[in-house]
């Protein structure tokens, strides 16, 4: 294990964005997403949760996807992809544990056959440095999907302390980022490490969701759950914002539309909602015509229709951010508890 003192991240920053794109948590008008590193610029790995997920990386709000030029019946398409496939690799650092995960539940989407190919260029440029949490907060449950957040996976893991930041690679992608920068580095860290996995893990055993119980979200329970009268009630306040979704690191919606431009059409793709009375409107019109019928496929997604096409895998990672961000407490941690098992109360 190697380790660096935190004053001088800044010279690891500069060194990683030597020869590549570092995108970190930056702190700007009161707010920390993940940005484009700069000298100058206010890095934040301390936030525990950024606004938006690192999703955005692999999987960005708005994407350009492809041009088309006519000329009388000749029609040239033009694969924009050219522009960017090239690039140089770049580096999400400071991932937590929850989002990594996440992306992981992306991978089974986009990877899958047919292959997404702009999500799949950009997954193999891009190397992932997580960090551990050592302060969780009250609406983090990641525990509930077996997720520990105190031994993040990725390319690189790191620990933070108030006194240094601990580092070991996990992967080849890792171990050639390792020795980019290692003369930045010194040796130690294990018995640091070891003391702050057991204290975060102490607190997280606290935390009021931790324990949920995901007993009753199986497969065999589809129907029952599916047509449960609960759903009517919970769904009474949502407002259809779509907030849940935009904050959340698993979801993958989105919309495709053309766009005429001076010099052809351009066609794009961006992020969309299921929570959208618009959501995949049809000439015919809409399959779920309710804000009820939106809410419970939402959940029923995350909870049942996903991990029981993909061995088990919830579509949930527990970050909490909905929690945070529902302006009517209208989150997952509430369909768990109404429809879960027995141990939720």
């Amino acid at each position: 294990m190697l380790k660096i003192a935190k004053e001088r991240l800044n010279d690891l920053y500069a060194k990683i964005a030597e020869s590549m794109g570092l995108f970190i948590p930056i702190k700007r008008a009161g707010e920390v997403n993940y940005a484009v590193w700069a000298e100058g610029k206010e890095v934040s790995l301390e936030t525990l949760k950024t606004v938006k997920s690192p999703k955005n990386a692999f999987f960005p709000q708005t994407e350009n996807m492809m041009k088309f030029k006519t000329e009388g019946k000749n029609l040239e398409v033009i694969d924009i992809r050219k522009d960017w496939s090239e690039e140089k690799s770049f580096v999400m650092f400071g991932v937590k544990a929850c989002d990594y995960k996440a992306i992981e539940v992306l991978d089974k989407v986009f990877l899958a056959e047919p292959v997404d190919t702009y999500y799949q260029l950009r997954r193999k440029a891009g190397i992932i440095v997580t960090l551990a949490c050592s302060r969780p907060e009250e609406s983090c449950f990641c525990k509930a999907f077996g997720i520990d957040a105190t031994s993040p996976l990725g390319d690189v893991t790191t620990w933070m302390d108030e006194t240094y930041l601990y580092w070991q690679a996990n992967t080849e992608k890792g171990e050639a980022l390792t020795a980019l920068v290692q003369d930045l580095f010194t040796e130690g860290g294990e018995e640091e490490v070891a003391a702050q996995k057991e204290t975060t893990a102490a607190i997280i055993d606290k935390l009021p969701y931790s324990n949920l119980d995901l007993s009753r979200f199986k497969p065999e329970n589809l129907n029952e759950l599916f047509n449960a009268s609960e759903w009517e009630e919970m769904s009474e306040a949502c407002l259809g914002c779509g907030t849940c979704t935009f904050v959340c690191p698993t979801c993958q919606c989105f919309d495709i539309r053309d766009f005429k431009t001076n010099e052809g059409v351009l066609r794009y793709r961006c992020w969309d909602s299921c929570m959208y009375s618009d959501f995949t409107l049809m000439a015919h019109g809409n399959s779920r015509t309710t804000q009820m019928q939106r809410f419970r496929q939402r959940f029923m997604h995350k909870l049942v229709y996903y991990p029981s096409q993909n061995d088990g895998l919830y579509s949930c990672v527990g970050c909490g951010r909905c929690v945070n961000k529902c302006p009517q407490n209208l989150n997952i941690v509430k369909v768990i508890k109404t429809l879960g098992g027995k141990n939720n109360d």
